[in-house]
């Protein structure tokens, strides 16, 4: 079982060779562990009581530089981290195809099983980048976590603004934190204040950021800094949980 081998890892284990296919950008102390449902990249201390699990976006595995730079970063700021693949992303790094993600309500089953497999409920925050944020954001009450990241939300698809993905973000009971760029085509700064989102979401907006944070260089702002806004912004609501 996945979390019975997450709570025997230490911060003495050597990493464990990584499989073809994975990138060079991973921390030195990242480790892979295998197993049931899923394997997992593990960042932070290995003894912690409270894991925050990450689930990839529709298009990018999960040691893609996004996923890299933010859960080495929460690994350093002392947040135990989880990162996961679903099946069709992982099916991608052993079959010569490239398998596109199903409908987001056919995941939630195997976020579900990656929250047993780590514990339970009780002992995650769960969340994701984009289409992995939803998902988790669809899981989160039903599997009673501690709390929700969401990285960059995907609110409607790009030019759809009408096609919104909220309703379930209205009634939401679990404590949330939506990291955002003000001009994330998948929900604009002005979109997303115009929506009726549930008391227990807080939103932070990046400047001029777009849906990977990345903002114009006439802001004056770097996509580097945007991303260690979002680590510290993501380690501070975990802390606030208890």
């Amino acid at each position: 079982m996945v979390g019975g081998e997450h709570s025997r890892s230490s911060a003495h284990d050597l990493p464990t060779p990584r499989p073809p296919g994975l990138t060079r950008r991973l921390g030195p102390m990242t480790r892979l562990i295998r197993g049931e449902p899923t394997d997992l990249l593990l960042d932070g201390p290995a003894s912690a009581e409270l894991t925050v699990v990450l689930a990839h976006g529709a298009g990018a595995p999960m040691d893609a530089p996004f996923m890299d730079t933010v859960a080495v970063g929460l690994g350093e700021a002392g947040i135990a981290t989880a990162r996961f693949e679903f099946a069709y992303m992982a099916r991608r790094r052993s079959e010569d195809k490239r398998p596109g993600p199903p409908r987001a309500e056919r995941l939630i089953g195997e976020y579900l099983a990656v929250i047993e497999a780590l514990g339970g409920g009780e002992r995650v925050v769960i969340g994701g980048k984009s289409m992995g944020g939803r998902v988790a954001s669809m899981a989160a009450d039903q599997a009673a976590v501690r709390g929700l990241v969401c990285l960059g939300y995907p609110f409607h698809p790009p030019g759809k603004p009408e096609a919104t993905r909220v309703a379930h973000l209205e009634e939401l009971r679990t404590p949330a934190l939506i990291v955002q760029g003000e001009r994330d085509t998948f929900g604009r700064r002005k979109e997303v204040e115009g929506y009726a989102l549930s008391a227990a979401i807080h939103v932070e907006y990046l400047l001029d950021g777009n849906h990977s944070f990345k903002p114009r260089k006439a802001s004056g702002a770097t996509e580097g800094e945007h991303l260690r806004r979002a680590v510290e912004l993501v380690a501070a609501f975990v802390a606030s949980l208890g």
